[in-house]
Formats: structure tokens, sequence, C-alpha cells
């Protein structure tokens, strides 16, 4: 399935009026939002908002009930995730989902899978199309992204001896390997301590802006700090409902904003 490009600036991703319901327990009720191609667009909202179901159903991990979800303009409600990987749709998870029997490269190299375009026949000698494939793909996990998320040192390592910081940055490698157009960024900061926060904060921000990159990115976070600095749009949800999606001055100005994250006495009492 090949789809379109889409320019700078341009709707990338679309939900229309998605509702998920778990029984009678309503967890979106009618989200629409639009991420434009170059933003860093934030989800916030307080826990059990909906944040995290957002992010399943734009994966392809939920399905939805009511409402559509569209890729560069195309509907792709009824493709599984790893069809809309394909398309160029990659995750990082609020829980750390690496092997930790296996190495660094290793991790990194199953977000490559997919691009790769050889037979059973020649993969199973390791010879011809197999062998260059697997060089070029070293190429780009060795030289960019292990080199952006400065893990050299730790490359040959396994993964489960690692620091939970320093798990975070392989996972990060393996949805980059996959060379996404749109990556799903679910807590990336959670769990980690002052100066992990602001290594992983420039290393969205180098994602994003960097000409080598230029991956659109949609960051659903509790620090709201580094959701002010780094978002070009902000989506505030709460108990399923959209509040507000605006700029990040915008939302943090919105009297319901304060109200979903500070309660009706420390709202009366921000406004005396």
């Amino acid at each position: 399935m090949q789809l379109d490009e889409i320019k700078e600036g341009e709707v990338l991703l679309e939900l229309e009026d998605l509702h998920m319901y778990f029984g009678r327990v309503g967890a979106l009720a009618g989200v629409s939002l639009k991420v434009k191609k170059g933003e860093i667009h934030s989800v916030i909202g307080p826990n059990g908002a909906g944040k995290t179901v957002m992010m399943n159903c734009i994966n392809g991990l939920y399905h939805p009930q009511k409402g559509n979800i569209f890729f560069k303009g195309e509907k792709i409600n009824k493709l599984k995730p790893y069809k809309r990987a394909a398309l160029g749709i990659a995750r990082t998870f609020q829980k750390v989902e690496v092997f930790g029997g296996m190495t660094v490269l290793d991790n990194i190299r199953l977000g490559r899978h997919i691009h790769m375009k050889s037979g059973i026949a020649s993969g199973s000698l390791y010879l011809g199309k197999t062998a260059r494939e697997e060089v070029e793909h070293r190429a780009h996990i060795e030289e960019e992204i292990i080199d952006l998320l400065e893990i050299e040192h730790i490359r040959h390592k396994p993964v489960g001896m690692l620091p939970y910081g320093l798990q975070k940055r392989v996972e990060l490698g393996r949805a980059l390997a996959l060379e996404p157009e749109f990556l799903i960024l679910d807590e990336p900061l959670a769990g980690l301590n002052l100066e992990e926060v602001e290594d992983m904060a420039r290393f969205i921000l180098d994602i994003n802006e960097e000409e080598c990159w230029r991956v659109t990115c949609i960051l659903v976070e509790h620090d709201m700090g580094v959701v002010m600095d780094l978002s070009d749009q902000v989506f505030v949800l709460n108990f399923g409902n959209k509040i507000i999606d605006g700029t990040p001055e915008e939302v943090q100005n919105h009297p319901e904003v304060i109200k979903a994250y500070l309660g009706e006495e420390d709202l009366y009492a921000t406004r005396r």
C-alpha cells in the first residue's frame, strides 16, 4: 500500500470522531485530532483520561467502535499494526518493551526487519542480496541511530543489564530503525532522572528538527515543562473528551485545563 507524499505543514495524521468503549466505560468520546507533518503535537491529560487508548488506536492495537483514522489522507482503520508500521508509523511504549537477553544492537536491528527484502534462500545462505542488505542496514543503525542516541559504549551489552534510562534509549533506537515518518512517544520521560530527561528531550528535538530525520511526533507526557518547551501544539484530553487543542500558551491559560489538573478549589485559588 503506497500513500502519497505529504508536504510540510499538511495534515499527516487525522483522527475523526473516535469512540472507544470497554464494556460500559467510555475511554474515548468523539475525539478528533489533526497532526501536521513536521510538528511535535503533544497529548496531555490526567491519569485515565484516555491518552494511551488513543495511541493504541493510532498504531492498531485497538480498533475504535466508531470513527476513522487517516494517514496521508487514506483510511487505515482496518490495517493491522505491522501494516501501519510499514506505512511509517512507529512507537515507543509507556513501559519499556525490549528484549532483555539480547544486545543493544540486536534490539535495534529488529526495527529494520520490515525493510529486509531478501528471500528465504539467500537469507539462509547469507549470500548476495542478503549480505548487501545487512551491510546497508548496519550502517544506518551504527552510524546514525547509535551516534544520535549516544549509546556506542553499550552497543554489545545485553539490554536487561542496563539502567532504565538507557533501556528507554534502546527502545527509541528500535523505533527509529523503522525510519518512521510518524512517531508515537508514549511517556518517554517516565521514570527518568533530571539529566536523563534533558537528554531525552534533546533527542526528541533532534529527531524532529534535523534534516536527516524530520520525524513528525505525537508525544504523550506528564512533564508539563518539557511539553510546553517542545510542543508546537498541545491536545488536552479528560475522561475521553477533548478540552482544547491549541498552542502551549493557549493551553496553559485555559481554565478547563487548570481545572482538570488542579481541581475546583485550586482553580478558585488561582483566580483570587
